[in-house]
């Protein structure tokens, strides 16, 4: 009975590796023996975390500097006309909200860059 376990386990990951190499590609490595051995090609995430990460900066970048040139009261006041908007503008208005970093980096921007 082991010996059968142990023989079907063992044919599941072959199968598995080939699958994933026949799926993904296959990668040729020389090894210190010299027998050439295969293995799936590693597959890295779609998403570009550096990218989203830029983008998230940028957006944070803007919403501060719109903070600041036109003030805490009269943002509010336009996101607030935003929330009553369609819904694009609605969602418009979620991302667009007051949150602390923008707040803390809208007025360091007023206080250097905005002085009236």
């Amino acid at each position: 009975m082991t010996i059968d376990a142990s023989l079907n386990e063992r044919l599941r990951k072959v199968e598995r590796k080939h699958g994933k190499m026949r799926r993904n590609g296959v990668v040729h490595k020389v090894g210190r023996d010299g027998l050439i051995r295969s293995r799936p090609r590693l597959i890295r995430p779609q998403v570009p975390f550096k990218g989203l990460l830029l983008i998230v900066a940028l957006l944070i970048t803007f919403k501060s500097l719109l903070f600041a040139q036109i003030g805490a009261g009269n943002y509010a006041l336009r996101v607030d006309a935003l929330r009553e908007g369609t819904t694009l503008e609605q969602m418009g208005a979620f991302v667009m909200q007051e949150d602390p970093v923008t707040v803390a980096l809208g007025g360091y921007l007023k206080q250097y860059f905005f002085q009236r």
